[in-house]
This record gives C-alpha cells, sequence and structure tokens, in this order.
C-alpha cells in the first residue's frame, strides 16, 4: 500500500539569498515512491529547494514538511540522501573509492553503540559495510573500490557520488544535476540505477536539465523558474506551451500544487 504522506509537501514556502529572493510562494506536494523530475532555467531556485531540505538554507517564510514531519527531523532520521551537483571535495585528498562511500554513513554511525565507534572498521557494525559495497555494486563501481577517488574519470566520480547517497539508504533521495557532464555509459547506468531505486520504493526527486531523459523516467515533472510554473506529467509539462511558459514564470500558480491554469 503507498504510504499517502507525501515525501515533500511545501506551503507558501519563500527563500533567499543575501536579500535576493530565489523562491516566492511555493506549494506543492510530491508522492512518495514516485520519480519527480524539477526543471528550470538557470538561476530558477531548484538547487535552493533541495537546499531547503538538507538545512543549507532557512526559508523566510512558510512551511516546508518531509514525510509529513520537520526538514530537520527527516534529516536525523536518515530519511534524506542527498547528491550535490558540485561536491566540494579535495579529489586528489589520498582517500579510496570505498572510504569515500563510506562517509555516506556516518549519520547513522552515531546510533551505533560506542564501543563499535571506538573500534577498528574492521570490527565495527558490519551494516555499513555491507551497504558500501551494495552500492558500488549498484552503480558498477566495486572493481575500484581501493582506487584513489582523485584517479577517477568525471563519469567514474559522478557514480561514486551516487553511491554515497545509495549507501544512507535513505526514503528520498535528492540529486542535484546527477547528468550533467557524464559520459554516454555513465548516464545510462545512473538512469537504470535511479529506476531500480524507484522500483523499491524510494522517491527520487532530481534537478535536472535533461528533457529526454526527464520525458522517459520521470513520473512527475516539476517546473520552477522562482514561483511554481507547473506540474505534472512529462507529456503535459514538457509540452512548447509550458516550456514557453517557464521561460518567463507563472505567478498564478495554483495552491495544492498538481496543475496549473491554461
Amino acid at each position: 500500500m503507498i504510504d499517502p504522506v507525501p515525501a515533500l509537501q511545501a506551503r507558501r514556502l519563500c527563500a533567499a539569498y543575501h536579500q535576493q529572493t530565489v523562491l516566492e510562494d511555493i506549494t506543492l506536494s510530491l508522492p512518495q515512491g514516485q520519480w519527480t523530475a524539477i526543471v528550470g532555467p538557470n538561476g530558477a531556485g531548484k538547487s535552493s529547494l533541495l537546499n531547503l531540505v538538507i538545512g543549507s538554507l532557512a526559508p523566510l517564510r512558510g512551511e516546508l514538511r518531509i514525510l509529513g514531519k520537520s526538514p530537520a527531523s527527516q534529516r536525523r532520521a536518515g530519511n534524506i540522501a542527498y547528491m550535490a551537483q558540485q561536491e566540494h571535495m579535495e579529489w586528489d585528498f589520498p582517500i579510496s573509492v570505498r572510504d569515500t562511500v563510506l562517509t555516506g554513513r556516518y549519520g547513522l554511525m552515531r546510533h551505533d553503540p560506542l564501543w563499535q565507534r571506538l573500534v577498528p572498521r574492521h570490527w565495527a557494525n558490519p551494516s555499513h559495510r555491507q551497504a558500501v559495497e551494495a552500492a558500488l555494486e549498484a552503480v558498477d563501481m566495486a572493481d575500484y573500490a581501493a582506487r584513489p577517488i582523485g584517479a577517477l574519470s568525471g563519469g567514474q566520480k559522478k557514480r561514486v557520488m551516487l553511491a554515497r547517497a545509495l549507501a544512507q539508504q535513505a526514503r528520498i533521495l535528492l540529486l542535484d544535476e546527477p547528468l550533467a557532464g557524464v559520459d554516454p555509459p555513465s548516464e545510462a547506468l545512473i538512469l537504470a540505477t535511479l529506476e531500480r531505486e524507484r522500483s523499491a520504493g524510494r522517491t527520487v526527486i532530481m534537478v535536472t536539465h535533461d528533457m529526454p531523459s526527464a520525458r522517459v523516467h520521470a513520473d512527475n515533472v516539476l517546473l520552477i523558474n522562482r514561483t511554481l510554473v507547473g506540474m505534472g506529467t512529462p507529456d503535459e509539462m514538457l509540452s512548447d506551451a509550458m516550456l514557453a511558459r517557464l521561460a518567463v514564470g507563472a505567478p498564478e500558480a495554483r495552491h495544492g500544487g498538481t496543475r496549473v491554469a491554461a
């Protein structure tokens, strides 16, 4: 049975950076267990919406609920995993692919008994190692587990960052431009991985400029240009008429979040 509680629900949500409004009066509801693609021009507030969920941006006003509760409580519970567009990592740092993915488990490790956090890694809670190995297998990077991350190609680095998010085993996957700058094989693998995660019941929320992939894979498309322009099926939202409206924004977006008036 599908849980009726929305994965993400916003009511009159507004946000700003340095007194510059980036999101205005956003009201929407995203269902659990589906793949939502967030589409909009550069600077439209797409990444800002994800930043509100992960807590790196505070709302000016309005309400944001994740799985019916506050974003902070869901982050503490480990229900939100995030893959950033540009990872702020020192790629030349001498850390292996496996250990990079393991960092996705650090928040969950806080719930382990103290003795398991103090012992050497091979004696620690085996669930962390198992989650890391499963995530590496999912993105076809298990053979590279011991390799330094600095030795990877751009597409392989994206796969590792996705594996780090998958290792958290969260109910909601937030992905900011996961297909940007990747080679075709990595793009196909990332999309196939997200298909499996959605089929397993996880919610996928993905910011993207890749319209063909959104048309094929997403259940819903959310159009944002500072305001909510529309939300519906890919065929509805990626029509020429709706994309033209997206280019200029649509302040008349209807509260409740599933459609805009024609």
